[in-house]
């Protein structure tokens, strides 16, 4: 699996789902799907590769 996110990329994807992921452990309720955003977002800038990046042939690193 090659890598297709750069540093920057990683870096706003850790920081919004850090944010997501405090949202749905305080608020409850329904955003507990911002929630698991947030942890697709998380496994992925971790990884550094966007399986929709792959599909629509985006490349940002």
């Amino acid at each position: 699996m090659e890598k297709n996110m750069a540093s920057w990329d990683r870096l706003v994807r850790v920081v919004l789902a850090l944010v997501l992921l405090y949202l749905a452990f305080t608020n409850g309720g329904v955003w507990w799907l911002l929630g698991l955003v947030g942890l697709v977002l998380l496994g992925t800038s971790a990884v550094g590769f966007c399986p929709l990046y792959k599909v629509t042939g985006m490349k940002t690193g």
